[in-house]
């Protein structure tokens, strides 16, 4: 007879290590619900939505900030190649509007081109300049009508709408998924974590701040995307744009490289040993 009362119930069984087979149709589960931007996955969300945003992670840098009587937009340029000429990422609207962009251009394109037959219109119509807020917020019902049709896929593409109306300078955020946010000061795209850090720390001089002082914290906060020497900020691959009560204006050349050459040079990183070569696979590297 054994010591010790007896549990009832069966005894547990060591978990077994899931077979490359097992693994393979859990992860064909999953695929299953990206097929389409209308199926929900059983945790609760758009897979393809999803990728759209992540399309704007991976997307070139862009920001903007606000004072009380200007709100300026600041992004990095990238070439597709030494031969190729710096691709645009701030697009004007209107003479009091205009939007940055990370992610698809392609896909921005549609979208800008539609923001200024919105505003053709109402200026036509109305005889008054557009209300952003309101030319935003039927972006944002676009994008939105997109994640309701299976035969569509949302835009894959972020927006900075940057403008002055009649109730003063506004940026707004809009994202894939059809959401729009106004911002003080805010930054998209690849590595931008680093620029909202610096607008975060300084957010609160902005509304007061001239338009030099506005200008020269979008390139400090853009310098801050940069990882290298290599890739300094350059007349070359940087726009920056201003909007106040005179209507858009963008940058020289030369008013730009005068704020550069204020910028913190960035040191050379130390070349690494042979053994530690990056991976061939590595592609955290730009």
């Amino acid at each position: 007879s054994s010591s010790g009362p007896r549990v009832k119930g069966r005894s547990r069984q060591p978990r077994r290590a899931r077979s490359p087979a097992s693994a393979s149709r859990a992860m064909y589960r999953n695929q299953q619900y990206d097929m389409d931007c209308i199926t929900w996955s059983p945790d609760g969300r758009l897979l393809q939505v999803g990728y759209a945003m992540e399309a704007v992670k991976q997307g070139t840098p862009v920001l903007g900030l606000r004072s009380k009587t200007h709100v300026v937009l600041a992004s990095f340029k990238k070439a597709q190649s030494d031969l190729a000429t710096h691709q645009q990422k701030i697009f004007k609207i209107d003479n009091h509007m205009c939007i940055g962009i990370s992610g698809l251009t392609a896909d921005a394109r549609v979208l800008a081109e539609y923001m200024r037959d919105e505003c053709l219109n109402h200026r036509y119509i109305y005889d008054s300049p557009m209300i952003v807020g309101r030319l935003v917020s039927q972006v944002a019902d676009m994008s939105q009508q997109k994640t309701q049709n299976a035969s569509k896929r949302p835009y894959g593409v972020g927006l900075l709408v940057a403008g002055v109306d009649e109730k003063g300078p506004h940026l707004y955020e809009t994202c894939p998924s059809g959401n729009y946010f106004e911002y003080f000061a805010m930054a998209i795209g690849g590595r931008s974590t680093s620029a909202k850090t610096y607008l975060e720390k300084h957010f609160e001089s902005f509304p007061t701040a001239p338009v030099e002082g506005l200008i020269k914290h979008a390139f400090e906060a853009l310098n801050k995307t940069t990882t290298t020497s290599d890739q300094s900020l350059s007349v070359k691959n940087t726009s920056v744009v201003v909007i106040g009560p005179q209507g858009y204006k963008e940058l020289a050349a030369d008013e730009m490289q005068s704020y550069i050459d204020k910028l913190e040079k960035k040191e050379p990183e130390p070349d690494a040993p042979a053994e530690e070569a990056t991976a061939p696979m590595d592609t955290t590297a730009e």
